[in-house]
């Protein structure tokens, strides 16, 4: 049995069980802008895991809450915990149970997402950011946050020493024309960030997923999977920044993302303990 989740594309219409909007951030007083993101905007920065596919969802609970009013300009930063997120297109193809067998196998959790591409892998040497603001036209530049995000990432990752493009490679998994690519002293180019978006009437949620450390279990997984599925791809496309600076570090990786918005909005930290999240969070292994 696989568990079918929201993911960064699905449906943002889930009742939002246990938040409580007492306890949510308040929206910022600046309104949008027209440019890419609000001049004001919280960091939220989610301590513990919440579960595999509760983190997941999480986002599309923030989501609702901004689009009812009750959450300003947010940008949440997690380190998720091992999990093969499979689109609906793979679901339907015939190696589909053996990809989810394979995945458990190497101690990733296969989840569906209900929308987006197709499979992609993370783990803890990953870090994921969660950018959800109130807009009501929500889909006003949705292309180009595509674009914008793409390359603030991108920015942040050379600030650390990554030789870091903006661009799909030949033979990445869960291809996107926006992925944030770099490439190695002998010239191979790899995945490094994967991005997708959701945005409805009143808010819209961008969804990035930063590949920095212990990148070789991902391309494992990713190959059995890939394989079972029957889908081509290049296996080395799948790597992480600590394979171009090998010391890198996701608090490090996440401290360049914060000074990188920092250089266009004024950030305000969030208290994670004022969230009621309605579970449990456990600590991270």
């Amino acid at each position: 049995m696989v568990q079918m989740v929201e993911g960064a594309l699905g449906s943002p219409d889930a009742p939002m069980q246990g938040l409580s909007p007492n306890a949510a951030l308040s929206p910022a007083a600046a309104q949008f802008t027209g440019d890419t993101y609000a001049p004001a905007l919280s960091i939220l920065r989610q301590p513990v895991s919440l579960g595999r596919a509760e983190d997941l969802d999480f986002g599309l609970r923030l989501l609702t809450e901004a689009r009812q009013g009750n959450l300003g300009p947010t940008v949440r930063f997690y380190r998720p915990e091992a999990t093969l997120a499979f689109g609906q297109r793979d679901a339907n193809l015939t190696g589909f149970a053996e990809a989810c067998a394979a995945a458990r196998r190497h101690g990733f959790e296969p989840l569906i997402r209900k929308a987006g591409g197709r499979a992609a892998a993370y783990h803890r040497g990953c870090l994921v950011v969660d950018h959800i603001e109130p807009q009501q036209d929500a889909m006003v530049r949705a292309k180009a946050r595509f674009s914008h995000f793409g390359e603030l990432l991108g920015g942040a990752l050379r600030s650390v020493g990554v030789d870091a493009e903006v661009g799909e490679i030949p033979g990445e998994y869960c291809p996107g024309e926006f992925s944030v690519h770099g490439t190695g002293s002998d010239g191979t180019q790899i995945k490094l960030v994967g991005t997708a978006q959701r945005a409805v009437s009143g808010a819209w949620l961008f969804s990035s997923v930063i590949v920095v450390q212990d990148p070789a279990p991902l391309r494992a997984v990713l190959t059995e999977c890939y394989a079972a599925l029957g889908l081509e791809w290049t296996p080395q496309t799948a790597g992480g920044a600590t394979d171009l600076v090998p010391k890198l570090t996701v608090e490090a990786v996440e401290t360049a993302v914060v000074r990188a918005y920092a250089q266009n909005a004024t950030l305000t930290e969030q208290d994670w303990s004022t969230l009621n999240l309605g579970a449990k969070p456990h600590p991270n292994p």
